[in-house]
């Protein structure tokens, strides 16, 4: 047993400072006395398992010296000494380090819960004692530190709040292989060592580098695919017919955009605008949206089957992750009863109104977003510099403020979500992840995408028409797409929150913890205090890393989910968008593995198989892009109105003809006509004496202004084709997930071969009691005929054989072991 600095009973303690480093070991009787092994070879860092920091000042508070001795005296019962191994305790200027190693006989512990014989020759012999991971002893010693409770009730969380302890800790050990291998911008092209990760940080961080890893491999053919399409654009840039007439269209003046134009504006003016829509708006964008749903499902599919394979090497196949946590409960407290499953409906009912609240509230930002668009038109417009360029300046600080949202909400959600998950109680830690992740992705997925939904369906439809504007507030008029389309108009939000948020946030991801780092790392030992211990050195070293939460995981999972999100949901608005997650991936890998092994402490590993409840969440977005693409496809792209246009309106609608483009007078026939004398005051508009007539982008009629019959043949047409995309997009959805098995051939046959072997065995073990049964048998029958004879009476001495055993016992010869077994 281990007391600080001398103490011979727990309830002793730092009575005067040392101004040496002492370690004092004992063992688990009163048997030794304590010895003081400052210098011995046992004080190596490997022997730790954990290191608890408290502040300097406590061992000079009666009430929080007190309470340490407490949780540390709690620490002690529970088996967190041992003659060899023991608490230590060594203080800096600031600090006070204990770092703690837990009694062997916990890890056998968990090996008797956990780790099943195999066969007779263990059922038959004691287990030899087997050496436990460090990952494995890591996760053990931190379940009991973090639900030990002292008798007061105090645990080492509520200990933390109240400045008893700062921090603990596991220490890096041993990281400088994967260092070398893993964690240098240099090895940005190399494969992971995913089983190196393991060994290190857990089998939960090496399915996240493996799961991240098979992503950004993924997305060499979505980004090849996606680049095609964009420049099949360039090639096609000067040569699209609607780009040549607009760009022609010098005689057709468009109605003024907002309060904010005071001129009418030619519609040769936006042909830049327009032949760059072209690029990401032409034939190849419902191939291209196809293509992404299929991508998306094998994905997914063959990501299952990477999974399966890694899992059974690693042999979790049949790990069940609530077994486990069982085990460690009893580990922590052998009293533990079981917390049965629990629903109540009406904490169901209450989470469920909150969520709905709070998603109305991100939905309510994106129209903080819209009033926001409107009122920064109404003043770029009074700029005379912008007067032009209005619209493209409010997207443009739209997608800023929306990023600037997006990061403020953020941590609101957060917080939001532990709070209902809190609420709910949920029965294990592994649960409470799981509710937690769903909440909070819901959260951030309206937070991150309600003002792109806006931008697609909803922005320019409300509007009415010139002369007869639909107002906010009855004073400022709605905001209008881009006279190029709608289509621009998201694009450019795709584009800028996508860049912000990749390139930005990669960049604060990586600065934040070094620069925290290197100022952590300032302070050195004390002048005139003699050489610093290597041991505190060490200590002091894992100390001044970044600190590392529950959450540290879980925000690069969430980083990821909604980045693919962006990548896949309107992917047919922007077809670069695998293209840069291509980038940024191949930018964060290197990045969080750097984070992890030199700028932070060690993460807690833990054990899994699976990446939990992501994988729904990816398959949700997988099923949310199919209908997002289709409707971004009919309702905000071109395509639909083009094609009806070609075939029921156009020149080619007889058939088709080699002498003109079928497309053909397809600007005017989508402008409609707005006679000025109906502006409710014209005499504002600058040239309105020599303009009669203005167009704009609808489909209404010139006399009345209503919408025409063709706006709602296209609204059937659109409506019909959303309705097609979506049933062909999930039935080769279905279909790819049908023709790619989750599970592969050889695992499957790997399961079934040790469940094949473990029946031998057993039916052998079997086999041999029975065998041992009849040799007994007719032993006890020899004893008794030759007792029966030598009393003179008759008895019969055939011993007569069991059934299934044969005549005599033939298991008891040589050979019977083997024929036992082969038969």
């Amino acid at each position: 047993m281990c007391y600080p600095f001398g103490a011979h009973t727990p309830t002793q303690w730092l009575q005067e400072r040392p101004d040496s480093v002492r370690i004092l070991v004992g063992t688990d009787g009163d048997s030794f006395p304590l010895m003081d092994i400052s210098n011995h070879e046992t004080a190596d860092s490997e022997q730790w398992d954990y290191v608890l920091v408290a502040g300097h000042l406590t061992q000079w508070r009666l009430k929080q010296k007190q309470r340490q001795r407490q949780f540390l005296a709690e620490l002690e019962s529970k088996g967190f000494h041992f003659k060899v191994d023991c608490c230590l305790m060594v203080e800096d200027e600031k600090q006070v380090f204990f770092g703690i190693r837990a009694d062997s006989r916990i890890f056998d512990l968990y090996c008797t819960l956990l780790m099943e014989p195999e066969g007779p020759v263990s059922r038959a012999e004691p287990a030899k004692p087997t050496s436990i991971p460090a990952t494995t002893r890591i996760r053990i010693v931190n379940f009991v530190i973090l639900n030990t409770r002292t008798q007061a009730g105090d645990t080492f969380e509520d200990l933390v709040k109240d400045g008893i302890f700062e921090a603990m800790f596991p220490l890096h050990k041993g990281e400088e292989d994967l260092k070398k291998k893993w964690a240098q911008w240099r090895n940005m092209v190399r494969e992971q060592p995913i089983d190196d990760i393991r060994n290190y940080f857990g089998e939960k961080v090496a399915l996240y580098f493996a799961w991240l890893g098979w992503y950004t491999y993924m997305l060499v053919p979505a980004s090849l695919v996606g680049l095609i399409i964009f420049l099949s654009g360039f090639a096609l840039f000067d040569a699209s017919q609607i780009s040549k007439e607009i760009c022609e269209a010098h005689h057709i003046l468009m109605c003024p955009l907002g309060d904010h134009s005071r001129s009418y504006q030619k519609l040769s003016d936006t042909c830049t605008f327009a032949k760059l829509t072209h690029l990401f708006d032409n034939e190849g964008t419902v191939a291209f949206a196809i293509f992404m749903a299929l991508w998306a499902t094998v994905f997914l599919e063959i990501w299952k089957r990477q999974r399966a394979r890694v899992v059974m090497h690693w042999d979790l196949y049949g790990w069940d992750e609530e077994q486990e946590e069982m085990a460690l409960e009893l580990i922590n407290c052998p009293d533990y009863t079981l917390r049965p499953h629990q629903h109540s409906y009406l904490r169901s009912t209450v989470i469920l109104v909150l969520s709905l609240f709070m998603i109305c509230l991100m939905i309510g930002m994106a129209h903080v977003l819209v009033v926001y668009r409107v009122l920064a038109a109404a003043f770029l417009g009074t700029l005379s510099f912008l007067e032009k360029q209005v619209t493209t300046a409010v997207v443009v600080t739209g997608a800023l403020v929306h990023y600037l949202t997006i990061v403020i909400m953020t941590k609101v959600n957060k917080w939001v979500a532990l709070k209902l998950c809190n609420f709910e109680k949920p029965r294990t830690f592994s649960e409470r992840e799981s509710k937690f992740t769903s909440k909070f992705f819901t959260m951030q997925f309206f937070a991150h995408f309600s003002s792109l939904i806006y931008i697609a369906f909803v922005l320019g439809r409300i509007n009415g028409h010139p002369g007869k504007s639909t107002r906010l507030a009855g004073l400022w008029k709605l905001e209008e797409c881009h006279l190029s389309g709608c289509m621009m108009d998201l694009f450019v939000q795709m584009a800028i929150i996508m860049g912000l948020k990749q390139t930005l946030s990669n960049c604060m991801e990586y600065l934040r913890p070094w620069l925290a780092q290197k100022c952590r790392s300032m302070p050195a030992c004390v002048p005139g205090r003699g050489p610093c211990d290597a041991q505190l050195q060490d200590w002091q070293r894992n100390y001044r890393l970044n600190p590392v939460t529950t959450f540290s995981l879980f925000d690069e999972f969430m980083e990821m989910m909604i980045q693919y999100g962006f990548t896949t949901i309107f992917v047919a608005a922007f077809p670069l968008a695998p293209l840069l997650a291509l980038f940024s991936n191949l930018v964060e890998i290197r990045l969080d593995a750097i984070k992890m092994v030199q700028l932070q402490r060690r993460l807690v590993p833990r054990k899994a198989k699976d990446i939990g409840t992501w994988l729904q969440v990816l398959e949700t977005i997988g099923v949310l892009a199919v209908i997002a693409n289709g409707m971004v496809i009919a309702f905000t792209s071109e395509f639909i109105p083009r094609v009806v246009y070609k075939y029921r309106y156009g020149p080619c609608r007889q058939g088709a003809r080699p002498d003109q483009d079928c497309l053909k007078g397809y600007v005017n026939h989508s402008l409609s006509v707005f006679y000025t004398k109906d502006f409710q005051d014209p005499v504002k508009i600058e040239g309105f004496e020599n303009v009669t007539e203005c167009r704009y982008r609808d489909y209404r009629n010139a006399h009345d202004y209503n919408l025409s019959e063709q706006f709602w043949f296209l609204l059937a047409i659109r409506l019909a084709f959303v309705i097609l995309f979506e049933h062909v997009a999930l039935c080769i959805k279905l279909i790819a997930a049908w023709f790619v098995p989750d599970v592969p051939q050889s695992v499957k046959n790997k399961v079934l071969e040790d469940k094949y072997r473990t029946l031998r065995e057993k039916m052998w073990l079997g086999r041999q009691k029975l065998a041992g049964l009849g040799c007994g048998l007719r032993l006890r029958t020899e004893r008794k005929t030759i007792s029966s004879a030598s009393l003179g009476h008759k008895a019969d001495t055939r011993a007569r054989p069991r059934p299934g055993l044969g005549r005599g016992c033939t298991c008891c010869r040589p050979g019977a072991v083997a024929a036992a077994h082969l038969g």
